[in-house]
């Protein structure tokens, strides 16, 4: 699929999705969110990939938002499916991938766009990163699960305050409450991004998966996230990464696992 609004390269084994709007602040509109889904799922099932990192062009913003005017003349039913098709086809598939995946947030992470970084399962934001949920300045909420995310990351209250202020927080304080890892540079921050990925990949892919899985769990309503990671410690004593990983702690090299 040859994209409009997207950057994509592989590089030892990374993938980097750019989204590539960069007069619109990189705002997500429906192309977009399109060749989102498209990326990360051909990113997912190609071996040769180990992680992704997603970014937005330029220097001034991640993604500034979701296109306002795309949805600005939408009733409740044609919200509902805007909120549903994006948190299924793009959100979600970010949340629960299973290969990592890391938001290198180098400007505006606003409204849809900061909740694209917290589906990440790890984020990286530059020194002048601003990070923020203005919707309720729109008589919206979020929604693309940033009143979940944002509160499962920094605590109730923080979220509430970031959420019912609508106002943006600065990368040191998003990195004082959780919201992100680390804070680089601006010129660092996919490098940074990368770096991490790299270190995960030299690591059991299928104990990534298992240990993303058993994370997962512990957020959802109705699953013992305990048993979960029970379940999934036991699954990994059947693999080849298991019998390799042990082999070389004990053989006091390396371990080398093989691609999927």
């Amino acid at each position: 699929m040859a994209y409009q609004f997207l950057l994509t390269i592989i590089e030892n084994g990374i993938l980097r999705i750019t989204i590539n709007r960069e007069k619109k602040l990189n705002a997500l509109n429906k192309e977009t969110l399109i060749e989102l889904n498209d990326a990360i799922n051909r990113g997912l099932q190609d071996a040769v990939v180990k992680g992704i990192v997603l970014t937005g062009a330029g220097e001034k913003a991640f993604v500034a938002g979701a296109d306002i005017s795309e949805f600005s003349a939408f009733n409740e039913e044609e919200a509902l499916h805007l909120a549903k098709d994006g948190q299924t086809k793009v959100f979600d598939l970010i949340h629960q991938a299973e290969k990592p995946i890391v938001a290198a947030i180098n400007g505006f992470a606003l409204g849809g766009g900061l909740e694209l970084a917290m589906a990440c399962h790890i984020r990286v934001a530059s020194h002048t990163a601003r990070m923020g949920l203005p919707e309720v300045s729109l008589g919206l909420i979020p929604g693309y699960g940033g009143t979940q995310r944002l509160t499962q990351l920094v605590g109730r209250g923080n979220a509430l305050e970031i959420i019912l202020t609508g106002n943006m927080i600065n990368a040191e304080k998003a990195l004082q409450i959780g919201l992100v890892n680390h804070v680089v540079p601006n010129d660092e921050v996919v490098a940074k991004a990368e770096d991490i990925l790299v270190d995960i990949a030299t690591r059991s892919p299928q104990a990534v998966a298992a240990a993303i899985r058993a994370v997962n769990a512990s957020l959802v309503d109705g699953k013992d996230g305990f048993e979960v990671e029970i379940v999934e410690f036991s699954k990994c004593f059947g693999t080849a990464d298991f019998k390799e990983g042990v082999t070389a702690f004990l053989e006091r090299r390396s371990p080398d696992f093989k691609k999927e």
